[in-house]
């Protein structure tokens, strides 16, 4: 699971700095259009396969780090077996989900191979292409979701315990913690920049 992890936070990281870019691309579309009546053609288009193909790697990234939303209204008031088995259940059903879109977005490349399709804009973008990276998205989605079921399968029978602090909805207290060393990691950076700043 550390390594599921680390590839996660790689990917996310990755997913961050395309979409930096993506921002990048249409402020310099605006300016062009706004002030020079120029328009690079096509970067609503690009827009969409980058927010699609980001976002089903970041599935996986917000599911093996838990900031994905869960409702827990329940788990708080029945006994813990049965907190336990809706936990597995809730994987389970992730991990479902993820195998039933990749097949059907699977379905959806391999007719764009076969057919050799574009698409009906300026771009003709080739299809196969946005669609892979896309379909690797799930791929990889689907891996992090079994992975984590599996874990949390094996753990149930040594400390469900564990297994429940691992996987389960955060806690309140796990949700302050992960904001102050979000606003630490930041603050770090900050100083870091002023203080090299300061030296140039």
């Amino acid at each position: 699971m550390k390594f599921v992890r680390s590839v996660n936070v790689s990917l996310s990281i990755i997913g961050g700095y395309v979409l930096l870019g993506l921002s990048f691309l249409i402020v310099f579309e605006v300016i062009a259009r706004k002030l020079f009546d120029f328009s690079l053609q096509g970067v609503d288009e690009i827009g969409g396969y980058v927010v699609a193909i980001t976002g089903t790697f970041g599935f996986a990234y917000a599911l093996i780090e838990r900031t994905h939303t869960r409702i827990d209204i329940v788990l708080d008031h029945v006994p813990s077996q049965l907190r336990n088995l809706l936990n597995v259940l809730a994987y389970g059903l992730v991990a479902a989900a993820s195998v039933f879109m990749l097949r059907y977005a699977y379905e959806a490349l391999n007719e764009s191979i076969l057919f050799g399709s574009l698409s009906p804009t300026p771009l003709q973008t080739i299809m196969w292409i946005p669609q892979g990276l896309w379909v690797a998205g799930l791929v990889w989605f689907s891996v992090t979701a079994l992975a984590i079921l599996v874990h949390l399968l094996l753990l149930q029978f040594r400390d469900s315990e564990l297994a429940f602090r691992l996987y389960g909805p955060p806690t309140i207290q796990q949700e302050v913690d992960r904001e102050m060393a979000s606003a630490k990691a930041q603050r770090s950076v900050a100083a870091d920049s002023e203080a090299r700043h300061g030296h140039d």
